[in-house]
């Protein structure tokens, strides 16, 4: 484009009025040809393997999530979609690392609320979780779960807070930065329960030492705990989803119970570097979509106790913004000790 510039200004300074015109009518046909040019090979996406960074360790909701998708579009797209496992940062190596490549959609990232909440808003000078980010589509995720042990003397969320008023009481986590430590530290706050938390590496550590009694109760993805809540070895007293999940009818709602600030879901999407061509990110969110619900998707979402939505790319980016305005105040008040 720039070339064409430099053309017009020569025709302009140095020829006759036809004979610049002539030469503006032949920039005109050049550009209108680079853009339809541009515009067939965006349709034409993808034309060879497309890379889906996800930015956790293998095994996790996201892995399963990006695993899940990169096979459907693998083949509904008629190309490799490989994964590439690059975790670390509570998931943002691995986004910032997408977000400076090439906007030509081969290189994505499993993007969600740790990567582009939680973490930019604790560490705002690594990027900006909007506008370094082309936002493509809404995958799902499950909520987080108040579970105690099921010795313990409490049936419902009123006799736990009571509970823990009289008795020393800690609870575990994931770890710090997590979700399940930012909504353990948000009920504490919320309900002036004091409790003293300890931190795991990982969700599963801390279920089973909540099993054997070490610690009294936990916050973490319902989707870690669903197994051991079915068995009898966990009593789940809240989830933090908008209403009560399907697989588990009698467990309430936060928001019920008197903290209708406490709905989130530990939520993942598929993202990618910002400026990506609106025709590509068209066709990713449509075939998504289609992936996210089938009937192969609906069973492992239901089996990792997982919502999901419908959404376009302009909804979901919004939504990003909703979950930044809600939790970022709340992210700095608790914000993780280094």
């Amino acid at each position: 484009m720039k070339r064409f510039s430099l053309i017009l200004e020569f025709a302009r300074h140095n020829a006759s009025s036809s004979v610049a015109s002539a030469v503006r009518a032949s920039v005109c046909l050049l550009v209108g040809f680079t853009v339809s040019a541009a515009m067939a090979q965006d349709s034409a996406w993808p034309q060879r393997a497309v890379k889906v960074v996800v930015p956790y360790a293998a095994g996790g909701s996201s892995d399963t999530l990006g695993r899940l998708v990169a096979v459907g579009l693998t083949e509904s797209l008629k190309q490799p979609f490989v994964i590439e496992n690059k975790g670390g940062a509570g998931g943002m190596i691995g986004s910032q690392q997408v977000s400076k490549s090439a906007p030509d959609g081969y290189n994505l990232v499993i993007s969600g609320v740790a990567s582009h909440v939680i973490g930019p808003s604790e560490n705002p000078k690594t990027y900006d979780p909007i506008k370094d980010f082309t936002h493509i589509a809404m995958l799902g995720g499950p909520p987080i779960v108040l579970a105690v042990n099921a010795q313990l003397p409490v049936t419902d969320l009123k006799s736990f807070m009571a509970y823990a008023k009289a008795n020393p009481v800690s609870w575990g986590s994931p770890g710090k930065g997590t979700h399940g430590y930012l909504i353990g530290e948000a009920f504490e706050v919320m309900s002036k329960t004091p409790m003293q938390h300890v931190a795991y590496k990982g969700g599963s550590p801390a279920v089973a030492d909540t099993i054997a009694g070490h610690i009294p109760a936990l916050f973490t993805t319902l989707s870690t705990a669903s197994a051991q809540i079915q068995a009898g070895k966990l009593r789940a007293l809240a989830i933090t989803s908008s209403k009560r999940m399907p697989e588990f009818p009698n467990v309430p709602t936060f928001a019920e119970q008197g903290y209708p600030k406490l709905v989130a879901l530990t939520w993942f999407s598929l993202s990618g570097p910002p400026g990506m061509p609106a025709p590509v990110v068209d066709k990713l969110n449509k075939e998504v979509r289609k992936i996210m619900q089938s009937q192969i998707a609906k069973d492992t979402l239901a089996k990792q106790s997982m919502e999901t939505f419908d959404w376009d790319s302009a909804r979901f980016t919004q939504y990003v913004g909703e979950e930044l305005k809600q939790w970022a105040p709340m992210i700095k008040t608790v914000k993780p000790e280094n």
